[in-house]
């Protein structure tokens, strides 16, 4: 049996029986081929590696100066692979299931105070050569500080999601599990004028023969909407439009901003949990000690009586 088919069948399994999202199933395929790699290079395979063989690899893996947050992930892989293997008769044994990881380094996420959003949701009405791209680029930010969406599920959203002047938004995330977050006043709007102009774009292209797009930041490209990396991209040329170190801006500290400000000003940590789509709160409650952090800061930074 090939390795391949090992790693096919795996992400095959991932996706049918727990919904694995699409940027899961690249990741565990790109750990799990250079565990492949790099067994082939000691002349063994997935059926005949032992605990040790995969000891090995982590040995290997640190001795790349990798990240102690890779190895971890990388051994998640090949854990959830061997218990694949094993529960479909493909091994007898598994040879990874008593292996500790590295564990992770905890990090607090990186996030933007109320002053640097504002700056960045200000950039995002000025910047862009047409009316249309300023107001694509306001209804994007406005969106993603108002719900804390993932990237993907922003440029994702379909259409049908936001008809009909919404107050709610329905979104679909990992593992095709769907939510609903309020939208503020300002996304509202930008939702609104941001439609407007998009039908009648695509009237027009109707008009030409071409087809409707049934996703709300339609692109030509292939995957039919705005991808994340033209976002990831959008988001620091806003972010020097702004007046906001690029270095502090990525879509995902836009989320963290959301979480942490809601938190800041009372919001309850299981709506928070549910709005982020998170499926243990104790992933939400890192933005509990990045508030504390905030506050440990402000003192230090402005208590008369702090010092270094």
């Amino acid at each position: 049996m090939s390795e391949r088919y090992w790693i096919s069948a795996f992400l095959d399994a991932q996706a049918a029986e727990r919904g694995a999202a699409q940027n899961t199933q690249l990741a565990y395929a790109r750990d799990l081929s250079d565990f492949e790699s790099w067994l082939a290079d000691q002349g063994s395979g997935f059926g005949t590696a032992s605990r040790d063989t995969v000891e090995a690899y982590l040995v290997h893996c640190d001795a790349q100066g990798l990240a102690k947050s890779t190895r971890a992930r990388r051994l998640s892989a090949i854990k959830q692979l061997y218990r694949f293997a094993f529960e479909e008769g493909l091994r007898r044994d598994n040879p990874a299931v008593q292996i500790a990881g590295p564990g992770r380094d905890k990090r607090l996420p990186k996030t933007l105070s109320p002053e640097e959003v504002d700056r960045l949701l200000d950039a995002a009405t000025r910047y862009g050569r047409k009316p249309a791209d300023r107001a694509r680029n306001t209804c994007l930010m406005q969106l993603l500080y108002a719900t804390g969406m993932r990237v993907t599920e922003l440029v994702s959203l379909p259409l049908s999601a936001a008809k009909g002047d919404p107050r709610m938004l329905l979104i679909r995330g990992k593992g095709g599990k769907e939510r609903m977050v309020p939208l503020s006043p300002p996304a509202r709007e930008a939702l609104r004028d941001w439609v407007a102009l998009r039908d009648d774009a695509e009237a027009k292209a109707r008009a030409a023969g071409k087809p409707a797009s049934p996703y709300l930041f339609a692109s030509r490209g292939k995957a039919g909407h705005l991808t994340r990396h033209a976002f990831y991209m959008l988001i620091k040329e806003l972010a020097v439009e702004g007046g906001v170190s690029p270095a502090k801006v990525t879509p995902h500290t836009l989320r963290h901003a959301f979480a942490t400000h809601l938190l800041a000003n009372g919001a309850d940590l299981r709506a928070i949990q549910t709005f982020l789509g998170h499926a243990d709160v104790a992933t939400t409650e890192i933005y509990t000690h990045v508030l504390e952090e905030r506050l440990r800061e402000l003192v230090l930074d402005h208590h008369p009586m702090a010092r270094d």
